[in-house]
């Protein structure tokens, strides 16, 4: 095997205001900032350009859906060609009249799409109405052949299926983008908020540790209401935690943000490293796959 060189990623931890042109601009001097500090990939966070509009349905908020290229998605590729960096962007993306998908968009270092994965998990929960809004991803478990190294990316509720990861791993990436908008419903804060930050922080550290593959995590911060374009909701509104981390191929968390405030977050993926823990702990090697049909079904009634 050639070694193949070590490379830094970055991830973008931020608040976002009710002016989606705003946001947009403070996401892409973010990623300079990265690109500053040697990261070569740098993924923002799950539907970036507005607040999380997705706490209620209103038929309006579609306009804010954009196609593919389109002004978020060009203007991204500007900056990831003036950098040389890969961008990770996600959109809400209007693919016709009447059919939307939570999209990410894959810019290489030189303004091109190498790809897009559409989110498969639609939440339909209370504030997390997706299901009114996207459509289920129609592209499956895609992975990239970024410049660095192959890539797979996954969106907030799709962490909480190991199916997704394991086949992204098994289509060769060595590490997993997750961009996320998940925070605390404010009136469960005091009593269940460390559990389930810790519940979704740990499902994910295991998708590293069953894959062998580094995990990154791009999260949002601040208290929202869906507040977009000034049209301000009333409400609980999301709390998001925060907490955007990076995990290494055995499940050790080598970057973390706060749970408060902006931050960037640069990790350093080391190739070699998912080679040695792959060696080390063969669990791609030991698995049964001529045992594993019933994973196919729904459930499995009690016979």
């Amino acid at each position: 095997m050639t070694a193949r060189s070590k490379y830094r990623i970055g991830l973008v931890q931020m608040a976002c205001g009710p002016d989606p042109e705003e946001n947009v601009g403070k996401a892409m001097k973010r990623v300079g900032e990265l690109s500053s500090r040697g990261a070569s990939v740098v993924c923002l966070p799950e539907l970036f350009r507005t607040q999380y509009f997705c706490q209620r349905e209103d038929h309006s908020l579609f306009d804010e859906a954009e196609p593919i290229p389109g002004p978020t998605t060009e203007r991204a590729a500007a900056v990831a060609k003036e950098h040389r960096v890969t961008i990770l962007v996600p959109i809400f993306e209007r693919r016709s009249a009447g059919v939307y998908h939570n999209t990410t968009v894959v810019l290489g270092p030189d303004g091109t799409v190498l790809g897009r994965y559409r989110k498969m998990h639609l939440p339909d929960d209370p504030l997390y109405y997706e299901k009114f809004y996207f459509a289920p991803g129609d592209l499956g478990f895609p992975t990239f052949a970024l410049p660095t190294g192959r890539a797979g990316v996954l969106i907030c509720w799709d962490q909480w299926y190991p199916e997704a990861a394991r086949i992204e791993a098994l289509s060769g990436a060595e590490v997993l983008f997750y961009p996320t908008a998940i925070g605390w419903h404010p009136a469960e804060k005091e009593e269940f908020g460390a559990a389930q930050h810790d519940a979704w922080e740990t499902v994910q550290r295991a998708h590293a540790v069953a894959n062998g593959l580094y995990v990154a995590v791009p999260n949002r911060v601040g208290l929202e209401h869906g507040d977009v374009r000034g049209n301000r909701v009333d409400g609980p509104g999301i709390e998001f935690f925060g907490g955007s981390f990076v995990a290494d191929p055995f499940g050790r968390v080598i970057a973390k943000a706060s749970h408060d405030r902006e931050e960037l977050l640069v990790a350093e993926v080391d190739p070699r490293e998912v080679e040695t823990v792959r060696r080390f702990w063969p669990f791609l090697r030991d698995r049964r796959v001529d045992a594993y049909g019933p994973i196919t079904h729904r459930f499995l009634d009690p016979t």
